[in-house]
């Protein structure tokens, strides 16, 4: 079995920066700030570039939405290994829905066997796109996947997925949608022949409108504000102490 497998991959706010809040709470404010391939993308990719390798696949193709940034993002991907990349041109805000929408719309030009994103982006922490994009193409889906298994044979993909209750094993037929979890794997680092060579290559590019997809803002930020500044710890002398404050002070017990 040969197939095409796409990647979503995002363009976010490094995961070592110290995020800011814009002054007027708006959002975070990303002006001179690195910006990275998500993790959960970049593990994504890695899993998709490992399918390919054991000769499961033909192709990856990896996608990025965004404004012009994104490039940087699917260069990334293609000093990895990806074989191309379509960049979806969108300047504003794009929402899990209006994402989902328009994978679904690649997926239908690209035809691929398989779709794989990360199971969040951890500027937003929604974990929602896998979920609505296997809705709309009507495709099952394995999301938190911990270890994914093809069967040529079978068409089918086994996918353990993390739950509270410790693995859950699913046998999906293909086509399907896997979002991937932290121990999924560990993402290969760009070699710098690739970096260079991911320079040249040709980046597809889609608008909205050859998509024929309208994007609709669906959510409204009310507000972004940081999380509270935490206190100081204290040192207790004696385990009494401890449960006395625990009881009393932090009312926990």
């Amino acid at each position: 079995m040969t197939m095409k497998i796409m990647v979503a991959v995002k363009r976010v706010v490094d995961y070592a920066v110290k995020i800011r809040v814009k002054s007027d709470k708006s959002g975070v404010d990303t002006s001179n700030v690195k910006m990275s391939m998500n993790p959960f993308c970049e593990i994504a990719l890695e899993e998709a570039l490992r399918i390919k390798e054991s000769g499961l696949a033909s192709e990856v193709v990896a996608v990025s939405m965004g404004p012009a940034q994104c490039i940087d993002t699917l260069r990334t991907g293609l000093a990895m290994g990806a074989d191309r990349a379509i960049h979806v041109d969108y300047s504003a805000t794009l929402y899990p829905l209006s994402v989902a929408k328009l994978l679904k719309a690649l997926v239908d030009v690209e035809k691929p066997g398989l779709l794989i994103l990360g199971k969040q982006a951890i500027d937003d922490d929604c974990n929602q796109t896998g979920q609505m994009v296997a809705g709309l193409l009507n495709w099952p889906q394995g999301t938190f996947a911990s270890k994914v298994v093809l069967d040529k044979e079978k068409k089918v993909a086994t996918v353990d997925r993390e739950v509270d209750g410790g693995l859950e094993t699913l046998s999906l037929d293909l086509p399907a949608v896997i979002t991937t979890d932290l121990r999924l794997n560990q993402p290969r680092y760009a070699k710098l022949p690739n970096i260079m060579k991911a320079k040249s290559k040709k980046i597809e590019k889609f608008t909205v409108q050859d998509l024929k997809v309208e994007i609709k803002s669906d959510l409204e930020i009310v507000q972004v504000t940081e999380p509270p500044k935490r206190k100081a710890g204290i040192n207790v002398s004696s385990v009494d102490e401890l449960i006395d404050k625990l009881k009393n002070e932090a009312h926990v017990i």
